[in-house]
């Protein structure tokens, strides 16, 4: 009984940060326990688990009131993880072009953002969990599970604060993510560092225009 209920509000959990991460929940939105109870057909107990987790992971914050509220992520803080992704996620490039691991699934990964660009735009979840692939991929080949974990975390903090709401990024990305994997590909440490510099530069100034453009 007690794996089934941790199983519950695990996936309690996930439905939840679900929601977050695609815009149905705005920032600042209150989490109760009942009106999610209701929404997502369990009982409290899951819902308050996956609430304190929410928190915990920064996908909500306890209001001044201490009612747990969806996070609002500010353009200083988007900044400021954009930094420290670049400054991970460059020396993850940098290691794993120099990596002597198999190339299959960077492989992979290239196909289907060549596919992305041939074929029908993806939606924003597929293209998103295209993009997490591919940077935790990367991150894996430099060899470090704790690189990963991090850059995984950053990249959803990014999520949370976009939510897929930059369309023009999609080609330029796609083209941006093929230069990173063709440099690991030919073992250019250098060449492939300085491509996720740029590729993260120039995620941060489309968020910098999207915010003084917004239409």
């Amino acid at each position: 009984m007690a794996d089934a209920a941790q199983t519950l509000g695990t996936s309690t959990f996930e439905r939840m940060k679900a929601m977050i991460l695609d815009g149905t929940l705005e920032p600042g939105l209150p989490l109760r326990e009942k009106s999610f109870a209701d929404r997502l057909g369990v009982s409290r107990t899951p819902v308050r688990e996956a609430i304190s987790q929410l928190v915990s992971e920064g996908f909500a914050e306890r209001a001044p009131s201490g009612t747990p509220v969806v996070s609002s992520i500010s353009l200083a803080d988007i900044m400021e993880i954009l930094h420290v992704r670049s400054l991970l996620e460059c020396e993850a490039a940098r290691k794993a072009a120099a990596s002597n691991a198999k190339l299959d699934e960077l492989l992979s990964l290239r196909a289907k953002t060549v596919d992305f660009l041939d074929g029908s735009r993806p939606n924003p979840e597929a293209h998103f969990a295209l993009d997490v692939q591919l940077h935790l991929a990367i991150a894996r080949r430099a060899g470090s599970r704790l690189l990963a974990e991090l850059i995984e975390s950053l990249k959803v903090k990014t999520r949370m604060y976009d939510q897929g709401s930059i369309p023009e990024r999609f080609e330029p990305g796609c083209h941006e993510h093929l230069a990173i994997i063709d440099a690991i590909v030919d073992g250019a440490p250098e060449n492939a560092a300085e491509a996720m510099r740029l590729h993260l530069k120039k995620v941060r100034e489309s968020i910098i225009s999207h915010i003084n453009h917004p239409f």
